[in-house]
């Protein structure tokens, strides 16, 4: 056998070390692409639960004491605590199918972004609300007649909780919204109100109602106000064209054993269309004067969101101490709008690596426009569709493992899970400054769309200039909101 010639023995040396180094760098790149698992199995479980869900009697207290509970003054620091649950729970779903109650969902979250997205169009372009004029409403109490059932379920809001109204206090099942601040339920005598699981309340039996005059603070701060015979006339619409109008009145209202409140304005809506099917009304959770943890004069907000699935129960709190082990961010105020929860969110990671986007996409500009709210109203998270774009493609280099299907609805990127119990996926992260960060569950931005095993990417992008987290990305975890030091924080698996 000939001897091997120095120049092949170095060139045949040296293409070995460079495969060899090349096989190394690709392993090593694979390797530093963090990932989490995602549990398929018990994610598709859940869609086939929630569509044989048979509704329960929530009783989340003891029972309706006809005793009024303890009473606070106004201006309380007393902590109040109730249970939280998905709406889902409060009527069994309509729907045959897993994915035809997602694009309902989907429908319905468009057009509560689109609520929010005018209310801060309206601020910042300046419109008076005095300018703004009630819709042309029948509601003399001449003209008042039995409930009229509306099969439409077209509202914002996707959890409530258990409240008392009145006195004797009565438990009302009510939505909360931290994008909207006027607190309202149905009243009897109805000129038209929608079907809801608790009776519909009546002012009649309860000593503590009081009907507020046109000059009374409260009715000067709404948006949408009329007087007649002086008593003050409130009304809210919303982004489908649904509205409440109604008395703005005082009521009494009670937490559960944690205690009670005179004195809360709240609508008394006599005509209510489209909105909030199996709940009561609504609780105003904003930063306005008219909001209930503005009236309440809370120092703090604090929830924790189950998976709208789940028939289990998280939490609401006020004035409850913070996590020590918070991820915490700057809560930004917006001098043109108060109702909304701004965040000092600086970027994302996608597979512990940072995601290409200008901060400045996610910073609010000086005439109040931007930034980023986190809103418990809002489903689906909305990005600027630049910030959208770079997030989206950063997921999609790193998850050339997973297989591809179509889009649907508003999600653009989609995978097909069918036939797997569980998949590691590339992680996702939420940054807020100062090395801090948020890791989100896999199940908090990859959901069901049906019940065969289709997942999608549950951001979405907008034209708007404003970004919202939406209830998706919060699922189990502890959103504090520290009004009085202006801090948010975020602790997860503390539901």
């Amino acid at each position: 056998m000939a001897p091997i010639k120095p120049f092949v023995l170095f060139t045949i040396t040296t293409i070995l070390f460079s495969f060899c180094l090349f096989t190394s760098a690709s392993s090593r790149g694979l390797s530093e692409t963090a990932t989490t698992v995602l549990d398929v199995s018990s994610a598709l479980q859940q869609t086939e639960h929630i569509l044989s869900f048979e509704p329960e009697t929530l009783e989340p207290f003891a029972e309706e004491s006809e005793t009024a509970a303890e009473s606070f003054p106004l201006n309380s620091s007393s902590s109040f605590s109730l249970p939280l649950h998905s709406r889902e729970i409060l009527h069994k779903t309509r729907h045959n199918d897993y994915r035809s109650l997602v694009l309902s969902r989907l429908e319905r979250d468009s057009a509560r972004v689109n609520t929010l997205i005018t209310k801060l169009q309206l601020a910042i372009y300046n419109v008076d609300r005095h300018e703004l004029k009630p819709a042309e409403a029948q509601i003399l109490p001449e003209d008042f007649s039995t409930p009229v059932v509306s099969g439409a379920s077209q509202g914002s809001g996707e959890y409530f909780s258990r409240i008392g109204v009145g006195t004797p206090p009565r438990q009302f099942s009510m939505v909360l919204d931290t994008g909207s601040d006027i607190n309202w339920l149905q009243c009897r005598p109805c000129t038209e109100c929608y079907q809801q699981s608790d009776p519909i309340f009546d002012p009649k039996t309860s000593s503590s109602y009081s009907p507020l005059p046109c000059a009374a603070p409260q009715c000067k701060s709404l948006d949408v106000s009329a007087c007649r015979a002086n008593r003050c006339l409130y009304q809210v619409a919303y982004g489908d064209g649904s509205y409440t109008v109604g008395d703005l009145v005082t009521e009494t209202v009670s937490f559960g054993n944690s205690g009670s409140v005179k004195g809360i304005a709240l609508g008394c809506g006599h005509d209510n269309e489209g909105l909030f099917v199996g709940s009561a009304g609504l609780l105003g959770l904003g930063g306005g004067m008219l909001s209930l943890t503005k009236q309440i004069k809370a120092m703090s907000l604090a929830y924790c969101l189950v998976d709208r699935d789940s028939p289990a129960s998280g939490v609401l709190e006020f004035n409850s101490a913070r996590g020590g082990d918070a991820v915490t961010a700057p809560l930004i105020r917006n001098k043109k709008v108060d109702t909304f929860y701004y965040v000092g969110l600086t970027g994302f990671s996608v597979g512990g690596q940072a995601v290409q986007i200008p901060p400045s996409l996610f910073e609010m500009d000086e005439a109040g426009d931007g930034g980023i709210i986190v809103d418990c109203g809002t489903a689906i998270t909305r990005l600027q569709t630049q910030a959208y774009n770079s997030l989206r493609d950063s997921f999609v280099r790193l998850a050339g493992n997973l297989k591809p299907t179509s889009g649907v609805a508003l999600f653009d990127t989609c995978y097909d899970f069918s036939g797997l119990r569980s998949v590691r996926v590339p992680t996702v992260s939420l940054h807020f400054g100062a090395g801090k960060a948020l890791d989100l569950p896999a199940k908090n931005y990859l959901i069901p769309v049906d019940s065969a095993g289709t997942f999608c990417f549950a951001f979405a992008p907008t034209s708007s200039a404003m970004s919202i987290i939406g209830n998706v990305q919060q699922q189990g975890t502890r959103v504090s909101f520290d009004l009085a030091n202006n801090r948010v924080g975020f602790t997860p698996n503390k539901c």
